[in-house]
């Protein structure tokens, strides 16, 4: 049996990692959530992969929490760049076991666009600020140790400050009216919508069912 690959692309906030995990449970398919390249973080080289490797090879939080805006923009997307190799090594195996793959990506439009169709990707999105004011309310271990290590600093105002700014950098509206434009199905967060009317809808822009 072919493989289908279902890629979930937008902003943070969105949505994306929820449904892929229901889309998985219904269809009985494959789930791939965010990062799912992580399970080869181990055996990467850091001379291929530095940006990945970063956070496993750092000397300290306080390094990681003190870059500028700026300087964590472009480590993001030089990140995505690598991810996306990793992810398209993976997807290629599981391809193999048949069945229907749902993936939270990380895959630029640009390569979807060559390697998939548009009944086969959703953009899910959310206004970027959401990101900037909830970033911290999630319970994931991951935000929460960010956050201590926020506190640990010598002016933990400042720089909690700081990280704020570097959220607004990397949820511009500049990216979010690029996911716009991608020339793929959008679909907005809209919270008056249960998860079940959400995935429906994207059923049937997917042509799913």
């Amino acid at each position: 049996m072919d493989s289908e690959i279902y890629y979930f692309i937008g902003t943070a906030y969105a949505g994306k990692s929820t449904m892929v995990k229901r889309f998985a449970e219904k269809y009985h398919g494959i789930e791939c959530r965010e990062n799912y390249h992580d399970v080869l973080m181990d055996s990467l080289d850091k001379n291929e992969f530095p940006n990945i490797c970063y956070l496993r090879d750092m000397k300290d939080w306080h390094q990681f929490v003190t870059r500028t805006p700026d300087e964590y923009l472009k480590w993001v997307n030089d990140t995505a760049k690598e991810c996306e190799i990793l992810e398209l090594r993976i997807l290629e195996d599981l391809k193999k076991q048949g069945g229907k793959i749902f993936v939270d990506s990380n895959i630029c439009i640009e390569t979807l666009k060559k390697i998939s169709d548009e009944d086969h990707v959703i953009v899910m999105v959310t206004d970027p600020m959401v990101s900037v004011n909830r970033f911290f309310d999630r319970p994931d271990k991951e935000k929460q140790f960010l956050y201590q290590q926020l506190l640990k600093e010598d002016d933990p105002e400042a720089a909690l400050e700081n990280f704020r700014q570097i959220l607004i950098k990397i949820n511009s509206r500049e990216s979010y009216e690029e996911f716009l434009r991608s020339g793929f199905k959008v679909i907005e967060r809209d919270d008056s919508r249960s998860v079940e009317e959400t995935m429906s809808i994207i059923e049937d822009m997917l042509k799913l069912r």
